[in-house]
């Protein structure tokens, strides 16, 4: 039994405006509650904005380096550079406008990614790009079938360390890692679901492009999320904002030529709101003070998505009504536990009603616990699901 799962005290006493110690949030997975260090950056970028006006930046600049310093240990402290972006939307249209599509028009994903990812390719699709997406199920195989659609036609490979849906951990990137280097496609990672619930390393994928974002586990909330670009890139993102080329504002321009930034430059957007770097850099910093490291966050998870697991299983519902995949180990498992139901979209409600805040995508029902919740909390929620599930 951990001690902060089991004592919530001894972290919910920094959530204060999200009351976390009296209400029963299981949307972990989705949006965590913010700790009260992150309304003092919020005060801050304001208070910034009013004593130095334009001067702003360079504060500014502090706070993006020092949340890019934790996506980076996030990452397993890897080499590259990071660049930061509101979503990560934003950050994957420009790394697929970087690609060579014209020659090599195919682009190889899952059926199971976000839907940052999975509606702009089915865009592209409507376009003429051949999207090959590879069934999710089952996992242990994926990386192994999406590296056999990989070929020299192909520009890309988009595939997630966690499924958004079921919360499944994808075994063997590295897989697809060798097969695009051997046919010469990148590799792009959404890690969304593994930062700040389950280590990730860059191990064996040392020239993938990553991206994730603090708005789920990290409790960095919107406006804070990163692309990981492997060192070396020479990539000319076709979408790109003219903070790509701020450092070269002052220098002589060649007419008709687009130029490119350094570093975390080449894939940098425009203009944007920086309160949320502010929240993001107070709030890198409480979870290092806390000792929430990725090891012992993903402790905490373990424990509590394995409360979760045992608590509906000793529910014994009937498994037309909500189902588990109870024979997946726990070390496979992500940040959340899902539930294949008959009407996700009535136990939501129901558990909303009951005071359970969870969510749904299609059939299945995801919980999603949090480092600030006690055991108790967990059983409660389940014990509230066992009441919405007739009998």
């Amino acid at each position: 039994m951990t001690e902060t799962s089991e004592h919530p005290s001894s972290l919910s006493r920094h959530y204060t405006h999200f009351d976390v110690a009296n209400r029963l949030l299981l949307t972990g997975h989705s949006h965590q509650a913010w700790p009260d260090v992150a309304f003092e950056g919020q005060k801050q970028a304001w208070l910034d904005a009013a004593a130095m006006a334009d001067g702003k930046w360079g504060a500014v600049e502090e706070k993006v380096n020092r949340v890019s310093e934790g996506y980076r240990m996030l990452m397993g402290e890897c080499s590259g550079d990071i660049t930061l972006e509101t979503n990560t939307h934003g950050l994957i249209v420009r790394f697929l406008s970087a690609l060579p599509l014209r020659d090599r028009p195919r682009v190889v994903t899952t059926d199971g990614e976000f839907y940052s990812i999975r509606r702009q390719l089915d865009r592209l699709a409507e376009e003429g790009i051949e999207v090959v997406k590879v069934p999710t199920t089952p996992v242990a195989t994926l990386a192994e079938r999406v590296s056999a659609h990989v070929d020299d036609r192909t520009a890309c490979a988009m595939v997630s360390s966690v499924l958004f849906g079921t919360g499944l951990i994808v075994p063997n990137l590295s897989e697809i890692a060798r097969a695009c280097g051997r046919h010469g496609a990148e590799l792009l990672i959404d890690s969304y679901h593994s930062l700040g619930a389950v280590p990730f390393s860059l191990e064996g994928l040392e020239s993938a492009f990553v991206v994730g974002g603090g708005y789920k586990y990290l409790q960095l909330g919107e406006g804070n999320c990163a692309l990981r670009v492997p060192p070396g890139c020479t990539m000319r993102p076709v979408i790109t904002g003219w903070f790509a080329e701020f450092a070269e504002l002052a220098d002589e321009r060649i007419p008709g030529e687009v130029r490119y930034g350094v570093g975390t430059a080449r894939f940098a957007g425009s203009t944007y709101d920086p309160t949320s770097q502010y929240r993001g850099a107070a709030v890198m910093d409480f979870f290092v003070e806390q000792g929430l490291t990725p090891e012992r966050l993903r402790e905490i998870s373990q424990h509590q998505v394995g409360l979760l697991r045992d608590e509906f299983l000793a529910l014994d519902l009937d498994p037309t009504l909500a189902r588990l995949e109870s024979d997946v180990p726990m070390d496979e498992r992500g940040g959340f536990l899902a539930l294949e139901c008959g009407d996700a979209d009535r136990l939501f409600h129901t558990l909303l009603d009951g005071g359970v805040r969870t969510d749904y995508r299609g059939s299945i029902l995801r919980f999603g616990p949090a480092p600030y919740l006690s055991d108790q909390q967990i059983r409660d929620a389940i014990g509230v699901l066992g009441e919405a599930v007739p009998g």
